[in-house]
């Protein structure tokens, strides 16, 4: 679900979607990349999507956050400080050192593969999957695919940002879905 915001959440969302600079033509013309990097720069803004984070997640019972290369290691890694959990990074092939597991994946504009370490997550543990944006689905969907072939049990996939329009969600089989704000139109 996107995030439904509470009358007094409805302008902490407006404050964290106008915070997040987009670039037209970037990576590639015709796409308008969302940068992130202006909302976590400023503090108040930074820690209000933390927070939201931190509401939803705190009495459901979670046993790690996962956090995809390289921007859901910063909000993955500060909700995993928040709830006093483990956190386990998902990064691009050849980046982890121990024994890992791989899946491969089509994103927006080529191919990539991401790695977890096999013995990051115990069978059954309650997963939250993090990362800054959802799009096509490409790396999230590679992402759950890792966690559940070493038996983590999906709570949720977070997001900052979604943008629904690249129908993102699709390729997720049912999983449930955050995301604080979305960007139509892209």
């Amino acid at each position: 679900m996107r995030f439904k915001p509470r009358t007094n959440q409805v302008e902490q969302m407006d404050i964290i979607k106008n915070s997040i600079r987009s670039i037209p033509g970037w990576p590639i013309k015709g796409v308008t990349f969302r940068d992130i990097t202006t909302l976590m720069q400023d503090p108040d803004i930074n820690r209000k999507t933390t927070d939201i984070f931190f509401d939803r997640y705190k009495n459901m019972a979670i046993d790690k956050v996962v956090g995809i290369d390289a921007r859901g290691f910063v909000f993955g890694a500060i909700l995993a400080h928040q709830l006093h959990v483990g956190f386990v990074p998902v990064r691009k092939k050849g980046k982890l050192p121990y024994k890992t597991i791989s899946e491969s994946y089509s994103l927006e504009y080529g191919k990539d593969t991401l790695e977890i370490h096999e013995d990051a997550i115990k069978k059954g543990e309650r997963v939250i999957i993090m990362d800054d944006l959802i799009a096509t689905g490409g790396t999230i969907g590679a992402t759950v695919k890792l966690v559940e072939k070493i038996g983590g049990h999906i709570v949720e996939c977070a997001f900052v940002v979604e943008l629904p329009d690249l129908k993102g969600r699709s390729r997720l089989n049912g999983h449930s879905i955050f995301s604080i704000v979305a960007f139509d139109g892209d």
